[in-house]
């Protein structure tokens, strides 16, 4: 059976988008700050659940989830500034996967570290 496709269809549609490094690292910037923030929010909480009614802790969750903001950023700026023909150079491939990896490091351990952190302190 032949496959109908919309009228809006052309070979162009299929085409796959150009490369932009600066496209790709600021999704890659948006969807690290949305899992640190999970991650921070649900592993932060669950460790202070019973610790007592103290919104400290609450202060220090708002204070970690508002810091990671400019270290994310000066990830996102050092692509931003790439002029077009830079945007889809393949040579900057290393260096973004570089960028990119440590991004999502950052996003992932660092609330696990400062949870960590947070309960040796508390001593629980």
């Amino acid at each position: 059976m032949a496959k109908v496709l919309p009228k809006s269809y052309s070979a162009e549609t299929e085409q796959a988008k150009p490369l932009d490094w600066r496209k790709k690292m600021s999704d890659n910037v948006a969807w690290a700050l949305l899992v640190y923030t999970g991650l921070q929010i649900f592993v932060t909480v669950k460790a202070i659940k019973g610790e007592g009614a103290s919104i400290l802790p609450y202060l220090a969750l708002v204070v970690l989830v508002a810091g990671i903001i400019p270290a994310c950023r000066a990830f996102e700026r050092r692509w931003e500034y790439l002029d077009d023909s830079q945007a889809s150079d393949l040579s900057y491939k290393s260096a973004f996967n570089r960028d990119r990896a440590v991004l999502w490091i950052l996003a992932i351990a660092l609330p696990l570290v400062l949870t960590g952190v947070f309960k040796l302190i508390l001593g629980s």
